[in-house]
């Protein structure tokens, strides 16, 4: 009679727990959404041709067009399984397009807050993060400015941490960034995305040094694929699962960008500039936490060009400086969480 009354009380409160803690799933990624400018002028940033009268004629249908292209992406994205809890953007002017984008309709029922961090850029343009805030609580931020040795006057977005806690059970440190363009040559711009690499590395060993088991994300547009040397050496990246340290770095999409994917098109060939790569503490976490199942780029048939000379490509705002109305030239790349 005790032991079936204390098989009992044992059911209720493991019934208990689970309707506590609904949540077994969390989709974390990443968007280069394309020069999300808004139409007035800020005279401390490099937003002329992105104004009524610049060389884009960006005006008001125009951004709202825009946002309402976004807002479609992001909220396909949101409707993944385990839902959208954190979404890293870069090229974005401001904290005011953030907050226009997620007030838009689609967007609006997913409640999403911002993120936002001002950077040096001298074109203008900033990384932030959407994140839902009734799972993903922030505990602080901070930002890491990239310096390129020997060059004082080198100037990029910083690498922007942000860390928080994921339903009340996992701690995740969260870097998004957008690393120096090819802009100029492989050659001449190698040095800023080594720094980059280097930043991003330091950055990781602070905090996985810091705590036993650290779950590390860093994502981004780093202009480079998987199998460079900015990311296999200066990070020091890892391309296979198994045997990762606590200390160590997991790039999955390397697998993803061997195997013919990509995120960006050029010159009919598809790069793997935009990446999430975690620590080994999210890929070996124990039961009970979230750890790393899969990695994936969102590939609706909706995002692709459907005609022309850029038929296949991704369907983006403007393409040789002419206006297309479409999305971006970067498709969204996103990992999934599981818990057991």
């Amino acid at each position: 009679m005790k032991r079936t009354f204390l098989l009992i009380i044992g059911l209720l409160l493991a019934v208990s727990l689970f309707a506590q803690q609904p949540y077994n799933k969390a989709v974390i990624g990443f968007y280069n959404v394309e020069n999300l400018f808004d139409t007035i002028d800020d005279p401390v940033k490099n937003d002329e041709q992105f104004l009524p009268n610049g060389d884009y004629r960006w005006n008001t249908a125009r951004y709202n067009a825009k946002l309402q292209s976004l807002s479609k992406v992001i909220a396909e994205i949101a409707k993944i399984d385990g839902g959208l809890v954190v979404l890293g953007v870069s090229e974005i002017e401001n904290e005011k397009v953030l907050l226009d984008l997620a007030a838009t309709e689609l967007l609006k029922p997913y409640h999403l807050s911002v993120c936002h961090h001002e950077s040096p850029d001298r074109r203008g343009v900033d990384v932030a993060f959407f994140y839902d805030a009734s799972r993903f609580k922030i505990l602080n931020t901070r930002a890491f400015p990239t310096i390129v040795p020997n060059n004082p006057d080198f100037i990029t977005r910083d690498q922007w941490l942000m860390t928080g806690v994921l339903d009340g059970v996992d701690t995740l440190d969260i870097v998004v960034n957008h690393w120096p363009s090819k802009s100029g040559g492989e050659k001449r711009s190698l040095p800023g995305r080594m720094a980059a690499g280097q930043l991003g590395r330091q950055i990781a060993d602070s905090v996985l040094q810091s705590r036993p088991n650290a779950k590390f994300i860093y994502m981004g547009d780093l202009n480079d694929n998987p199998t460079s040397k900015c990311i296999l050496a200066e990070m020091n990246t890892k391309t296979k699962p198994e045997k990762l340290t606590q200390y160590d770095l997991y790039n999955p999409m390397w697998k993803l960008f061997r195997d013919g994917l990509g995120s960006y098109a050029y010159r009919d060939s598809w790069e793997m500039l935009d990446n999430i790569i975690i620590s080994g503490g999210l890929v070996n976490a124990k039961a009970g936490t979230y750890k790393f199942r899969s990695a994936h780029i969102f590939r609706k048939d909706f995002l692709f060009t459907k005609s022309g000379s850029y038929m296949d490509y991704p369907f983006r705002t403007f393409a040789g400086g002419n206006y297309q109305g479409g999305y971006s030239d970067h498709l969204p790349v996103y990992i999934v969480l599981v818990r057991n």
